[in-house]
């Protein structure tokens, strides 16, 4: 199924120790690139986390977002630092000395200097905190995958409205051709009899100038390529993931052929359907960019 490269998946999961939130949104990157943002304790997590998401993911610039409650009481410790006090103990009795002051240091004010006391994480539970990390970020990804999903289903529809839309230019531009050669004829033998004001003409050299205006505007080529483009884009839409790169390739391939096909092009009509064939390949070049 084609994947849309927007997406976004939410998923928390709650016990009466601990809250874990797990958001991810997405936009449309050539690689895929994952930005992740949890507390710090979770950071031991970070590899078990990427290789997870990469079952879920190909492409994207993914941004991750983990939050985490501790409601346990033993969660965080107080630490006394006793050889910080003990510096700042020691010089504040220097100074006394040496400027003659009185030395009124109490236990209350020494605590609330820096690093005396510090607060301290405990050492958490790896395995007990990933069983509960796990749930909540498959369940976001699986989320994530069906908004992209969705997305994509419209995605796919509307190239192949777009693609359908092309055809049938292509199509004109083939029935065209043959009326543009005998235009070019009948235009010719006119201004050869109006220029030598005679009927008698040869025929051969009308012929010989006529096929060589057709071997110049000739586009036989690139309309066949561009239908056998048509339809390989078709084919790729009905392919289930990994599409996106392989679209924009053969994109770029219709818009070479639409390219050559304005450039040889000496008539109007001709002209004006090629010049809406390249602004119907880049609304769909733009579309294929958002897609996995």
């Amino acid at each position: 199924m084609i994947k849309s490269m927007t997406g976004f998946g939410r998923a928390e999961a709650v016990t009466k120790e601990r809250k874990i939130t797990v958001e991810l949104k997405s936009v449309n990157h050539r690689y895929l690139d994952l930005n992740i943002k949890m507390p710090r304790k979770l950071n031991v997590f970070e590899g078990q986390i990427r290789n997870l998401m990469k079952h879920y993911m190909q492409r994207g610039k993914v941004d991750v977002y983990i939050t985490y409650e501790d409601y346990t009481s033993g969660s965080v410790s107080v630490k006394y630092n006793r050889e910080i006090a003990g510096e700042y103990l020691k010089y504040l009795r220097e100074m006394a000395d040496e400027f003659s002051l009185e030395n009124d240091v109490k236990v209350s004010s020494l605590s609330r200097y820096p690093e005396v006391f510090a607060m301290e994480e405990q050492s958490i539970d790896e395995e007990k905190i990933w069983s509960c990390l796990e749930g909540p970020l498959k369940e976001a990804c699986i989320k994530f995958v069906e908004t992209r999903e969705r997305e994509g289903e419209n995605l796919k529809n509307d190239l192949l409205e777009k693609l359908d839309g092309i055809e049938k230019m292509v199509e004109r531009v083939q029935e065209r051709s043959p009326e543009v050669v005998a235009a070019y004829r009948e235009k010719l033998e006119s201004k050869v009899h109006e220029l030598l004001e005679d009927s008698q003409i040869d025929d051969s050299r009308i012929a010989a100038e006529v096929i060589i205006f057709s071997d110049k505007i000739c586009n036989d080529e690139e309309t066949v390529r561009l239908l056998s483009h048509i339809r390989g884009m078709k084919k790729i839409l009905a392919e289930k993931e990994g599409v996106g790169r392989k679209l924009d390739f053969m994109a770029q391939e219709m818009n070479r052929e639409a390219n050559t096909i304005l450039s040889k092009s000496s008539d109007l009509e001709v002209s004006d359907i090629a010049i809406d064939l390249k602004t119907e390949i880049e609304k769909i070049r733009e579309q294929i960019q958002n897609i996995e």
